[in-house]
């Protein structure tokens, strides 16, 4: 109970840069409506979008576009404004916290062969659905969010 009100609990303070990550929430529009890749988390195997370190001398929206690449398989456009930010463990227990900035990445590509396709699934869902499968609710929130800013309701 305690855990669950902290991990969504955001005091207004700023993060230090080296607790703050950057991911990418890739989607697709096919036949107007949008679809969005989540990945399985290697550790806990629940559904999440990719997300990592920013690398040095990459902004945070280029190292959101590497991770939907090594994470996911694919490339595309990425935005350089983030949908929004949540709050993730980070380590084995997931007791120390991060800010995860997460910038839409419209997706042009799929790769059939990348760095971790033997650790993760991929899946495309529905809004709908990634509501359903996304275990962390900020998660599906943002992805809301992206849904109603690109396709509207």
């Amino acid at each position: 109970m305690v855990r669950d009100f902290l991990k969504n609990w955001s005091p207004r303070v700023e993060t230090p840069a080296s607790l703050r990550q950057a991911g990418a929430m890739p989607y697709a529009i096919v036949d107007g409506r949008m679809a969005f890749l989540l990945i399985t988390s290697r550790r806990s195997g629940k559904w999440i979008f990719p997300k990592g370190a920013i690398e040095p001398n990459m902004t945070p929206w280029e190292s959101a576009a590497l991770e939907a690449m090594e994470e996911a398989g694919v490339t595309g456009d990425i935005a350089p404004t983030a949908v929004g930010s949540y709050r993730a463990g980070m380590g084995t227990d997931s007791a120390t916290l991060v800010d995860v900035d997460l910038y839409p990445l419209r997706v042009i590509q799929q790769h059939d062969v990348w760095r971790e396709q033997d650790q993760r699934l991929r899946h495309w869902a529905t809004l709908a659905e990634a509501r359903r499968l996304l275990a962390d609710k900020s998660l599906a929130r943002l992805a809301a969010r992206l849904h109603e800013q690109i396709v509207g309701n």
